[in-house]
């Protein structure tokens, strides 16, 4: 198989893209948004270590994309638990039916939206580190 390029860093670069955006969605009062693109930014985060560790990447998952990762870059079980809390607000958070009743802005709020960037600020530090180390 031919060498594909580097493309780590523009995985890392959305990712920081992606928390700005979260963050911005919050200032501006749409949580909804804010828990949506968190673990957005933590799965390119995640997906920007795993060619810098020598492995493809798939899927949508924080919590398995770290999983995933090899043995000398593990993961710790904290952040696994942030993962899947922001595993949790993947599909809620932008679809109507992802609830009983009601729009998806209706359901979050700045207790979640904060929680959700903060647990991907934390998996982007990690990823951030381990590839510095790579």
């Amino acid at each position: 198989m031919p060498n594909m390029p580097d493309r780590a860093g523009d995985w890392l670069e959305q990712a920081e893209r992606d928390i700005a955006q979260a963050r911005d969605s919050a200032a501006a009062g749409r949580h909804e948004w804010a828990c949506f693109a968190a673990p957005q930014a933590a799965e390119m985060a995640v997906k920007a270590l795993h060619p810098k560790l020598g492995q493809d990447a798939w899927g949508h998952v924080v919590r398995r994309l770290l999983e995933e990762l090899p043995a000398a870059h593990p993961a710790t079980p904290e952040r696994i638990e942030c993962a899947r809390v922001l595993d949790g607000y993947h599909i809620p958070t932008r679809n109507p039916n992802g609830h009983a009743a009601g729009a998806p802005g209706e359901h979050y709020g700045p207790s979640q939206s904060t929680e959700a960037i903060r647990h991907a600020g934390q998996i982007i530090q990690f990823c951030r580190a381990e590839m510095a180390k790579a």
